[in-house]
């Protein structure tokens, strides 16, 4: 049952993300820092005035005594840049500096899986990813989030696993690795088999298909007739992904009216960013923990911000963050729907309501770490600051290595998007 899955058990803190034979650090990293990695740390530590000439002198001595050391220009998103901007122990701190705004469920469960059940999942799931039929799967999931959704799909053990948007057929493979012979539903707008003549693509033979002239949007099945037809009494025994950039507010009551308990998005947007309002956007509020924004130019948020704009391609300053009338919630005070297609600007009342709706039917809310820091993976684009501590730890370079993370491209960990998982119920129960 998947009942199994959820307990009021909490999971281990970080210092339990080790490794059979892994230290709590990494050697590596620790002993051996690089010289201009000490010097970087130590320029960001001292006053503005001095740091000109100490810089100078640091460089002068460095290279009087290692002749052979060679300095060359980093890009601003290279990851020792951010070392040197931010110094050697910010990397684990890092994490979460800006809040990570967690969406309050009912009777406060949590997920039954630990830290330590992901770490031994990430080693197989490895080597099933290099075997998939789409290696570039851009504008698609990339390394995390596919992880992510094997890992939970494989530890519910649904019956029936539905859908909605599969683009070439990258999730519907991913769900096949995890369930071998549970049947899928796939709902969107054009089959994956059209994109098999010009490239990679994946067309499950145990997956009806509603695509193409056979298209219904999720919210317009009649579910109880297709549940009836693929045998399915038990709803709980139900898996839907969601991966289809359409408002999660609305396809949540549409879940909810349906009778569906297990949800997975996979685009879970922060606040001020996507094309579609999230359960990230609608749980970002000043009275949960990590969450709330400031639109005053000099507070401490919009120099963090500021500053971090310059090393993650996809964090938000604060002239971004706020729109008319210091609008900050949704992408500048808009609830935004379909891609982008669709917005609508609702007020500060409205959003904190809708949180209070979700807060009515939640369950269960966990967001999916990013499997590894960015000192091991190289990502650039999403911001620690809004996101809970990795899998695998910044400096972890061995552990990294052991899980088989570093024969894989870098650009497959450019797509975290904070995918989570709810489990919701009718208000009340």
């Amino acid at each position: 049952m998947l009942d199994r899955a959820l307990s009021f058990r909490r999971p281990h803190s970080d210092a339990d993300l080790s490794y059979p034979g892994e230290s709590g650090a990494d050697e590596s990293k620790t002993k051996r820092p690089h010289i201009y990695l000490l010097a970087s740390n130590f320029v960001s530590r001292i006053g503005h005035q001095w740091w000109p000439c100490l810089v100078i002198a640091l460089l002068f001595l460095i290279s009087f005594a290692f002749p052979s050391t060679s300095f060359v220009c980093i890009s601003r998103f290279d990851p020792v840049a951010r070392i040197g901007f931010f110094g050697l122990d910010g990397l684990e701190s890092d994490f979460g500096a800006l809040g990570v705004p967690w969406c309050r469920s009912k009777h406060g469960k949590e997920v039954e899986w630990t830290s330590k059940d992901l770490l031994k999942a990430l080693e197989e799931f490895v080597p099933i990813y290099e075997t998939r039929p789409i290696k570039n799967n851009m504008h698609g999931m990339g390394f995390d989030h596919s992880f992510g959704l094997w890992f939970m799909a494989r530890w519910l053990k649904p019956e029936l696993m539905i859908e909605s948007g599969a683009f070439k057929g990258h999730s519907t493979w991913v769900m096949r690795q995890a369930m071998p012979d549970t049947p899928i539903i796939s709902l969107t707008p054009r089959h994956p088999e059209k994109y098999l003549k010009k490239g990679p693509a994946y067309v499950d033979g145990n997956c009806t298909y509603f695509a193409g002239k056979d298209f219904v949007d999720f919210g317009s099945v009649d579910w109880k007739n297709v549940l009836r037809k693929h045998g399915v009494t038990d709803l709980n025994r139900v898996v839907v992904f969601f991966d289809d950039h359409q408002n999660e507010l609305k396809r949540l009551k549409q879940a909810l009216k349906a009778g569906f308990q297990h949800l997975i998005f996979e685009d879970n947007y922060d606040t001020g960013t996507g094309d579609h309002y999230s359960l990230r956007h609608i749980c970002d509020q000043s009275y949960i923990k990590g969450g709330g924004h400031s639109c005053f130019k000099d507070s401490d948020e919009a120099r963090i911000r500021s500053k971090r704009k310059k090393f993650w391609e996809k964090a938000v300053d604060t002239e971004e963050l706020c729109g008319p009338g210091e609008a900050w919630w949704g992408v500048r005070g808009e609830m935004r729907d379909d891609f982008n297609h669709t917005n609508t600007q609702i007020s500060y009342n409205q959003h904190f309501q809708n949180s209070r709706y979700v807060e009515s039917i939640l369950d269960v809310y966990w967001e999916l770490p990013p499997v590894a820091g960015p000192s091991l993976t190289h990502q650039s684009r999403y911001d620690p600051a809004r996101s809970t501590p990795p899998i695998v730890a910044d400096g972890k370079h061995r552990l990294f290595q052991r899980l088989g993370l570093g024969r894989l491209d870098k650009s497959v960990f450019n797509g975290y998007t904070q995918m989570v998982y709810l489990q919701i119920s009718k208000p009340g129960s």
